[in-house]
């Protein structure tokens, strides 16, 4: 294949991967800050604290593991990169990579960590929402926070619609609605 060729053939490739992520698209696209208020969903129940010990471990280098996993698909209860990653076993397999134990479900990081503000959030942070109904109370969803521009949130999670699995998003009206908390390990 000539070198031009070559080229475009590579670009059109990054192209599509980019954009065969709706949450990609969304955080490119709208990764701003949300004209949309974030409302901080309040919790209903109580959650046992966990403590989570990252020893030594490099929130950046931790990062960056975890983005190789970009596009990997979603299957919901599963840790194995072969079949897809729920969201929680998105986190327990890269964490576990670096021999950190954390929870298993989203559910259970409801009291680890501390609380940061949003616009606070740093890269390696957890970012913690509700499941599909902002409603429940509960914590039902996790990712990473990516980058922190200027309060431009960009974090890496495995979402369930659309068959997207491992993607970036940005903090959009659906998030928004949804946003429990962000919380640092690190």
């Amino acid at each position: 294949m000539p070198k031009k060729s070559y080229f475009f053939f590579n670009l059109l490739l990054i192209v599509l991967t980019i954009c065969s992520c709706h949450s990609s698209k969304n955080a490119l696209k709208n990764n701003e800050k949300t004209s949309t208020p974030i409302h901080k969903v309040k919790l209903k129940g109580s959650i046992p604290a966990v403590r989570i010990d990252v020893g030594q471990t490099n929130a950046d280098e931790l990062v960056t593991y975890a983005e190789q996993f970009i596009g990997v698909r979603y299957v919901f209860g599963s840790i194995d990169p072969k079949k897809g990653f729920d969201c929680s076993g998105f986190l327990y397999y890269v964490f576990n990579r670096f021999g950190i134990k954390v929870p298993r479900t989203s559910e259970q990081y409801t009291n680890a960590g501390k609380e940061v503000d949003l616009s606070d959030s740093k890269r390696g942070d957890l970012i913690l929402f509700t499941g599909s109904d902002p409603k429940s109370g509960k914590v039902g969803h996790i990712g990473i926070v990516v980058e922190n521009k200027s309060g431009k949130i960009t974090f890496i999670h495995s979402a369930s619609g659309g068959n997207k699995g491992i993607c970036y998003s940005g903090i959009d009206k659906y998030f928004a609605e949804r946003f429990v908390k962000i919380i640092r390990i690190f």
